[in-house]
């Protein structure tokens, strides 16, 4: 098999292509043969060594989502046959031409998709649904507003929140993005720039019910002040803090989480209003809860409900340039490593 290793947190070079014998299953997993793995602003901060989650686990090998053929069943497995075509989620090892999975990990891929665009599902899809359901409890006829909503997660939050009955505004980086934003259920699109709040005030003039924010500094204390009462400002990454093309220096680092504002247990009781944030790849080990987001994205796109989006694919052996391309803030969708 092939697989990406990050032996120390580094820059590009720091992801390393390997060929190892296959493993074999053990009791009770399915073992995958990968054809396309997800690729995720969160694999940069891995690589980097600033991903909390990945604190004390490397080397390793990055990527939260896969798929392809099942291709041996250990012993007890049950749910899959060799042959099958499925897609699944990782915590870590993703970036692996080799998957050896719990079934409850695995779905059967819809028809009319291919790999590529079930690799492009899970993360993305899991991080929306959490941020919807589970953390702002997103009820029919709120009005949202999303960041980068051209990008995966992004674009993720306009489906489902459309499918919850929602109304959403997003927020995309460039005027190229807005039909982007607008084909996946934007029902206003704002371009981030000097009257980024002007422009949002003017889509959602009566405030807004929930915000989905994965800057992280700039856009967090403006974005709490438009909110309704009740309303929830949800945190789930903090893309700013890190400068893009580039591996930070640590004084700028500090600078930047100096940025991030702060808000007292009295100001959000006065207010009544939340701010919350969560780390999704912490939440893969609850069962339940895993269960249930992943059921709800299986079967809505069975359904034909979540479409899919534009993807880009690099070969393994171009993993690099696949992390270059995410941290120039210039993509649209999804980019996957293919095997």
């Amino acid at each position: 098999m092939k697989r990406i290793v990050v032996r120390r947190p580094g820059g590009h070079a720091a992801l390393e292509l390997v060929e190892e014998p296959d493993p074999s299953p053990g009791p009770g997993q399915v073992r995958v043969r990968a054809a396309a793995a997800g690729v995720n602003y969160a694999d940069v901060v891995v690589r980097e060594g600033y991903y909390e989650a990945a604190k004390g686990l490397y080397p390793l090998t990055p990527g939260f989502e896969f798929a392809g053929v099942v291709d041996a069943l250990g012993p007890g497995a049950s749910g899959f046959r060799e042959g099958d075509r499925v897609f699944g989620f990782t915590r870590f090892g993703g970036y692996s031409s080799v998957q050896l999975a719990e079934p409850a990990r695995l779905r059967a891929m819809p028809a009319g998709w291919d790999f590529a665009d079930c690799a492009a599902l899970p993360a993305v899809h899991f991080t929306a649904h959490h941020a919807l359901v589970s953390v702002a409890h997103a009820a029919p006829g709120e009005v949202l507003l999303v960041h980068s909503a051209a990008g995966g997660v992004g674009t993720a939050l306009l489906q489902q929140a459309r499918i919850l009955g929602c109304r959403t505004v997003g927020v995309v980086g460039s005027e190229a993005k807005t039909a982007v934003a607008r084909e996946f259920g934007a029902d206003a699109v704002v371009v981030r720039g000097p009257r980024l709040w002007e422009e949002i005030d003017r889509a959602a003039p009566d405030g807004l019910d929930a915000i989905f924010d994965a800057n992280g500094v700039t856009t967090l204390r403006p974005g709490f002040e438009r909110l309704r009462l009740g309303g929830r400002l949800v945190v789930y990454g903090f893309a700013e803090i890190m400068p893009r093309g580039r591996r930070p220096f640590l004084p700028e680092l500090a600078w930047n989480w100096l940025r991030v504002p702060r808000f007292s247990p009295l100001e959000l009781t006065a207010a009544n209003r939340a701010v919350m944030g969560f780390n999704v790849v912490f939440l893969t080990e609850k069962a339940e809860l895993a269960k249930a987001g992943f059921d709800a994205i299986a079967a809505w796109a069975g359904e034909g409900r979540l479409k899919k989006v534009p993807v880009t694919a690099f070969p393994v052996e171009r993993a690099a340039d696949a992390h270059r391309a995410l941290e120039s803030g210039r993509t649209v969708g999804k980019l996957v490593l293919t095997f």
